[in-house]
Order: C-alpha cells, then structure tokens, then sequence
C-alpha cells in the first residue's frame, strides 16, 4: 500500500473542514493507496498529467481534493477546499498547478 503524502498545507486544508468530509475523503484516499478508484473522482489535466479530483459532498457543500497516484513511491495530495461555485476556481487551479511543479522538482531532487 502506497503512502499519503500531503504537498504544501493541504493536510492543514483538511483538517480545517467538517468531520464528515475528512472522514469521506480519508477513507477515498485510502481506497486510492490501495490501488482502487475513489467512489466520485475525475482526471483534471489542467493541474498536470496524472492528476486526479476527488470530490466529495455533504450537507455542508461541495469539496476537491487534488491528488496524484501514478508515481510508485507514493499518493501526493496537492490541494484541498471547499468548492463554492460550479467552475473551479482559478486560483485554486493555479495553486494545484504549483504544487505539482514543486512535487516534479522535488522527485528529480531525490532522484525519484
């Protein structure tokens, strides 16, 4: 099983939601560790090349979780929030851009 690693403050931007939300997408992200495909999920290319939305919904709202899965060493979780209109928003686009740009040189770094 591959391990959950958080880039930037995105384990903070989780903690910072409903419970029921941080409970959903922990338990998504561990069925993404194990290899399977999250319940509500979609490509989003726009961010980068293998990167993937999970999405989730409760009473509260709508919420992303921009995440990466096809490097072996790893899942990365790039990006965390709340969804408050039906297109994301560009800066959180932006902002899931640049941390996986930060993730790509930080695997070259390592050697990865």
């Amino acid at each position: 099983m591959k391990p959950v690693h958080f880039v930037g403050t995105s384990r903070e931007d989780l903690r910072e939601l409903p419970e029921t939300v941080q409970e959903t997408a922990g338990f998504q992200l561990f069925k993404v560790q194990q290899g399977k495909d999250p319940d509500d999920w979609k490509p989003i290319t726009t961010v980068g090349p293998g990167v993937q939305e999970l999405r989730v919904r409760d009473e509260s709202g709508a919420y992303r979780v921009f995440y990466v899965a096809k490097f072996q060493e790893a899942v990365y979780v790039l990006h965390v929030f709340e969804k408050r209109s039906q297109k994301t928003v560009r800066t959180d686009l932006e902002l899931g851009k640049t941390r996986y740009a930060d993730l790509l040189r930080w695997r070259r770094e390592k050697g990865l």
